[in-house]
């Protein structure tokens, strides 16, 4: 047998061979191709469709730390007792708080289904609390479920303070059923019927002397106390110049009435004002949900001034008929986008051993109280 001849029979051999393995292989399936997640951008950035469905989903909230201190009666620090001789004294408020948000939509022949929830959970001074601020849902103008009430929201909040509230204009969250009516040129209109909430305290003129001891849980509760819900309604003109507004609210509890008027003007690019007026009745209680301030009449103004992309003033002045009055400033810069921090500083003024006035709870002897607060933010 010749070289060629054995290297001839040895490939033959092999292809052989390979044939018989090449018989036996195993088929593996082809992978089923993937559904991806499809960008829905009909309501802005961030949604997406929820799979199988039409519903568009946006997912986001913000992380936030916030510390302050300063005297009672400032909304910051906090009272406190020291651990070994039993002395009153202040230290630090702080609150961590995580805030999950959740948007959706769907375009239907009744109008756009939308709903929106905002979950909070908070670590404040060692104790942790969950709300659920927000749930509610959306056909149309008709709203449904947990909101804050139309008589703050509609118009819009007192200013870009973190302390907006040292002369308070609204007692803000409800249950709520409401119907906005816009009609496209600027012109839009409210009506709401609302629960009201049992935090407490918002008919004491003195909140100071607020106590439960022996009494209802409920006690200053602005619950309705029957079928008769309270009643907002609000009209509005908005323009690129700025807008006009106003609220009017019953308090079904109290029969008392309450109504704001607003006027917001964008003076520039850089810098924009508001001034709110609002009157009420007092007949029955001296504050209520809808008229938390003192006397009838009350005054809100300010404005924001942007030096940058980056970098703001915030300013707001109030005062009331019973000469509760509050100054709060910040400066707001974002350090990256989404990371923001504020400083600000807020002072309280009443002279409320004389008009038994005292909503910011200012300590027995003193009209005055200074804090400040700084806020760190992360949103997403």
């Amino acid at each position: 047998m010749n070289i060629k001849s054995l290297l001839l029979g040895s490939a033959a051999a092999l292809i052989a061979v390979s044939g018989a393995r090449a018989a036996d292989a195993v088929t593996v399936a082809e992978p089923e191709p993937a559904e991806y997640v499809k960008i829905c951008d009909v309501y802005g950035a961030g949604y997406f469709y929820i799979p199988g469905t039409e519903t568009c989903l946006r997912i986001g909230g913000y992380l936030r730390y916030d510390a302050s201190a300063g005297e009672q009666g400032s909304f910051t620090g906090r009272e406190t007792t020291d651990v070994r001789d039993g002395d009153s004294q202040r230290s630090w408020h702080k609150n961590a708080r995580f805030a999950l948000k959740t948007w959706t939509g769907q375009e239907t022949e009744l109008g756009t289904l939308k709903t929106y929830t905002e979950t909070r959970f908070d670590f404040s001074d060692g104790a942790t609390s969950v709300n659920s601020h927000f749930a509610w849902v959306q056909l149309g103008g008709l709203r449904i479920g947990a909101d804050e009430s139309a008589f703050d929201t509609f118009q819009g909040y007192a200013g870009a303070v973190i302390n907006d509230t040292i002369v308070p204009y609204g007692g803000f969250d409800t249950n709520l059923i409401s119907y906005t009516f816009d009609a496209g040129n600027g012109f839009s209109a409210i009506v709401s019927f609302e629960e009201g909430n049992s935090y407490g305290g918002y008919h004491y003129a003195d909140r100071s002397l607020r106590t439960v001891d022996g009494l209802r849980g409920d006690e200053g509760s602005e619950l309705i106390d029957s079928y008769v819900p309270h009643i907002v309604g609000g009209v509005k003109w908005t323009q690129g110049w700025g807008g006009i507004s106003g609220v009017v609210a019953y308090n079904s509890n109290w029969e008392e009435w309450a109504g704001k008027v607003r006027l917001d003007v964008n003076v520039n690019d850089a810098l924009s004002l508001f001034v709110i007026g609002g009157y009420g009745t007092d007949d029955n209680a001296p504050r209520n949900f809808y008229k938390p301030w003192g006397g009838n009449w009350a005054v809100w103004g300010g404005g924001t001034y942007k030096f940058n992309e980056k970098t703001s003033f915030n300013l707001q002045v109030s005062y009331d008929q019973k000469k509760e009055f509050g100054l709060a400033a910040n400066v707001a810069y974002t350090i990256v986008p989404g990371f923001s921090v504020i400083t600000e500083l807020d002072w309280a003024h009443n002279d409320h051993d004389k008009n038994g006035y005292n909503w910011t709870e200012l300590e027995p002897g003193k009209k005055n109280a200074l804090g400040g607060f700084v806020r760190f933010q992360r949103d997403f």
